[in-house]
């Protein structure tokens, strides 16, 4: 090859290129740039991976959700023994009093974390006295007093609250005697103003005085060591629910034989604590379904059931068994409810009479109810009362009609053939 052809192929080679790309006819117009499917294809990857993580996401949100629903729902639930299921209950509670403090549930008004909290330290206040015989005096009136206490930080905002529903609904039974009346307004505007933001303050004192929500949490790393009776029965609660019935009967009692408007009032409101401790207790015991929706046994359910020889004619007298045991203890705790709501009532007015007369003592003027007013009000409130008195002590002698131990044998009737239609 002569020198000159060799100079040339070099410098074809060479010439406007890096030393590491392909010749000149390298590249053909079929060959498209290997970028773009790259791009495609971990573009593709990415999405993916982000509707993999969405749907694990998703899955554990909905999990977390179902436990949550399961561990703050105030009853043994179906297949549940008696130690787990308080233990549960009691740390559901706790969670739902120290969420409301912290306010991780957004979308409430301050009002309504205060009722809820209020209700969630009452449900536990119930609870412990359910479980004090296993605690211990020394250990139940420790958390007794904190949870006493807890409540008593929100107390102010609640009564508040009360007052002004309570006044309202007094003026819609009786809007021709009440509503039109000047001093009545005032009263009102009064109480509304009061109410107005004393949710909100109750919460703040409540999530930073003496430590509450450090107490609440302290107690529920307490409570989740708490070894208590894992036994399929009730009989480990019994003596508690005994004392709970009794202590019932006891008041209603007293509250029949008090003379005067104060000592009565009083009595009923002692009584009606007792009748609220028995409305959570019964609803404690009223078991819940593992899961309404589906309506599916489980396959432990079926192999105990298969084990038992549970056959057609047993089961259907089994169920029939827990549904009338369940009925029992259903009406027990419903009974309760509408009782206690008869007696909340009463105090309520009992507090609202003792505002009214108030008024007359704090000098506030014009803006105070005049004599009329008020006289009108003490009148509508003793009406009230009277009427709400008798049915109280009818629904009393109804609710309590049965001895201690007759209560405990329906009850723990009611329990057995809840296991029994387990099989």
């Amino acid at each position: 090859m002569m020198r000159a052809e060799w100079t040339a192929i070099r410098r074809r080679l060479s010439v406007r290129r890096t030393a590491h790309g392909p010749p000149w006819g390298g590249r053909k117009a079929r060959h498209g740039s290997i970028v773009a499917p790259l791009a495609a294809t971990v573009a593709a990857t990415v999405a993916v991976g982000v509707g993999v993580a969405l749907a694990r996401a998703e899955r554990e949100r909905r999990s977390r959700s179902g436990r949550r629903d399961r561990d703050g729902r105030f009853a043994l639930i179906e297949g549940e023994r008696l130690g787990a299921g308080l233990r549960r209950i009691a740390l559901g509670q706790l969670d739902i009093a120290i969420e409301m403090l912290e306010d991780s549930k957004r979308g409430l008004s301050p009002e309504q974390r205060v009722h809820e909290a209020r209700k969630a330290l009452k449900r536990l206040r119930a609870l412990l006295r359910l479980v004090q015989d296993e605690l211990g005096d020394a250990t139940y009136e420790r958390e007794h007093e904190l949870v006493r206490r807890c409540g008593t930080q929100l107390a102010k905002a609640r009564d508040a609250e009360v007052l002004l529903a309570t006044l309202d609904g007094l003026i819609a039974r009786e809007p021709k005697q009440l509503g039109a009346r000047g001093g009545v307004r005032r009263l009102r505007a009064r109480l509304q103003s009061e109410r107005d933001g004393a949710a909100a303050l109750a919460l703040a004192e409540s999530a930073t005085h003496a430590g509450v929500l450090g107490d609440l949490r302290a107690m529920r790393v307490r409570v989740s060591t708490w070894e208590l009776a894992d036994e399929a029965g009730i009989e480990a609660i019994e003596p508690a629910l005994r004392r709970v019935y009794s202590k019932g009967r006891r008041r209603m009692r007293r509250a029949k034989r008090a003379r005067g408007d104060r000592a009565r009032g009083r009595k009923l409101h002692e009584w009606r604590k007792r009748v609220k401790d028995l409305r959570y207790t019964a609803e404690v015991l009223e078991r819940a379904q593992a899961d309404k929706r589906s309506g599916k046994r489980s396959s432990a359910d079926n192999a105990n059931r298969d084990k038992h020889g549970a056959g057609k004619h047993g089961s259907k007298r089994a169920r029939k068994q827990a549904r009338a045991g369940a009925a029992f203890v259903h009406e027990l705790a419903k009974r309760a409810d509408d009782l206690g709501e008869v007696l909340g009532e009463e105090h309520d007015l009992a507090v609202l009479a003792e505002r009214v007369r108030a008024e007359a003592k704090r000098g506030n003027g014009s803006r105070a109810p005049g004599a009329g007013a008020r006289k009108a009000l003490l009148k509508a409130i003793a009406r009230r009362r009277k009427r709400l008195r008798g049915r109280a002590l009818r629904d009393g002698k109804r609710l309590y009609a049965r001895e201690p131990k007759q209560l405990l044998r329906r009850v723990r009737a009611a329990q057995a053939a809840a296991r029994l239609s387990r099989r």
